[in-house]
């Protein structure tokens, strides 16, 4: 058992899990922080909930020296800003108050950082400038350090990038020819967890490896097209005919993207990842496979040599159908509270009235169970409270065809079955609840 204890900052991400998980099988101690972890997350006492991102200096040094840590892996980031997502909070700031734990620990740690490919030269978006920011900052420090730039991660599992590119491959379409054709080398996280198992197994006053920059990703050259096609090879849609996607509609969806993630949504198709992605992801590996002798993996046996499960074809096909679920949804609600209150206002009256409502409830009772419908579109629209508005559409449909049969049973013949299409409307609220981790 090797006694080294590593600390991953952000244990719940794509890569940040799958470091913790396969440290621990390679026999480290290691310490998984997150700000949140889902139940499914959290395979061991040493797997931890802090507020990260608002840990001072002088908290984040004594979690190190709490936990006796001997090298740092960083492995935090956000795409885009957003609420509860800041670029320079999350890339910048929290890098200078670790490099400042870090030394002001007492300890020996080396600290290695995930970062992106590119030079400064080419950085366009606050998520890109941001981590070069970083990167300074960490070659300054003085501190022994590794700076890791992973080209496109393929993992077991998906999020962001990653997923719409499996969704892409399982659907008969294709994104503009330009964009395929862009460089996309990538890298199988085994071999970024695999470095990071290299350089905690060698001491930290090593010089040769003191302080270095390492782009991690196979050297033969790859597109977007090519991973693409790997894909579709696994899911079986190899051989379909497809339709591309014209560039305009790849620039409606970053900027309704834009306006899902400033309601809390962090959707894989925003302005941000756009422009990266047309950016490219290429580099030079020579340095990382000449000093570690590690031997990356191909795209072919990253992504696997054999036919994708139906999980993962489930996945596929319903990622990019999620965002068209919740904005249905969000959508039903706004709009049929917003028609029985704004638009046919007596005729919605008039169905409690003809049933012998008492006349003082009809106004209240036709007022209320509108705004009721608009809360929940409301709170379905915004991520934190999607749950609750899914939970609260459920009852109220429940409420609805429950008090209709009590009181008002022959809306139930009704010529356009209102009261009987509320039942497929409850079963995909029940979807969409189901859908509603993102981990």
């Amino acid at each position: 058992m090797n006694q080294r204890t590593i600390l991953v900052l952000g244990a719940s991400g794509l890569i940040g899990r799958f470091v913790t998980d396969n440290l621990r099988m390679r026999g480290f101690r290691v310490v998984g922080v997150a700000r949140s972890l889902s139940p499914a997350q959290k395979m061991s006492a040493l797997d931890l909930e802090l507020p990260i991102l608002s840990l001072d200096a002088a908290t984040l040094a004594r979690l190190l020296g709490d936990h006796a840590v001997d090298l740092v892996v960083n492995c935090l980031g956000v795409l885009q800003d957003g609420p509860g997502s800041d670029t320079g909070a999350v890339h910048r700031d929290f890098v200078a108050r670790l490099l400042a734990a870090i030394g002001g620990s007492g300890r020996a740690i080396r600290l290695v950082h995930i970062s992106i490919p590119g030079t400064h030269e080419a950085d366009r978006t606050a998520f890109a400038t941001t981590k070069r920011e970083a990167e300074r900052l960490i070659a300054a420090s003085g501190i022994p350090h590794a700076i890791l730039r992973p080209g496109f991660v393929i993992a077991p599992s998906a999020y962001g990038g990653s997923a719409m590119l499996r969704a892409l491959a399982a659907f008969p379409v294709d994104l503009p020819d330009k964009e395929m054709a862009t460089p996309f080398q990538p890298v199988a996280v085994e071999d970024i967890a695999a470095t990071i198992a290299w350089f905690a197994a060698r001491e930290i006053n090593d010089d040769s490896v003191r302080a270095v920059s390492w782009d991690l990703m196979q050297a033969e050259p790859v597109t977007m097209a090519g991973v693409i096609k790997q894909l579709r090879v696994a899911f079986g849609t190899a051989g379909w005919r497809r339709i591309a996607m014209p560039r305009f509609m790849l620039d409606l969806g970053a900027a309704i993207g834009d306006l899902a993630n400033m309601l809390g949504w962090m959707p894989p198709m925003r302005s941000t990842a756009i422009a990266e992605l047309r950016r490219g992801v290429r580099g030079d590996p020579s340095a990382w496979i000449a000093a570690t002798s590690i031997a990356p993996k191909t795209l072919v046996d990253a992504i696997g040599r054999h036919p994708a499960t139906i999980q993962d074809k489930w996945f596929a096909r319903l990622f990019l159908v999620k965002a068209l679920i919740f904005a249905s949804l969000v959508a039903f609600w706004l709009v049929s509270g917003f028609i029985a209150l704004f638009v046919s206002y007596r005729a919605a009256a008039g169905i409690l009235t003809a049933h012998h409502f008492p006349p003082a409830l009809v106004d209240p009772i036709t007022i209320g169970t509108s705004l009721m419908d608009m809360s929940i579109g409301v709170l379905i629209a915004f991520r934190r409270t999607a749950a609750v508005g899914l939970v609260a559409g459920i009852l109220a449909s429940l409420g609805y065809m429950f008090g209709a049969a009590i009181l008002t049973p022959d809306l139930w013949i009704e010529p356009l079955g209102a009261l009987v299409k509320t039942g497929p409307a409850i079963v995909l609220m029940l979807v969409a609840l189901l859908m509603l981790d993102n981990r």
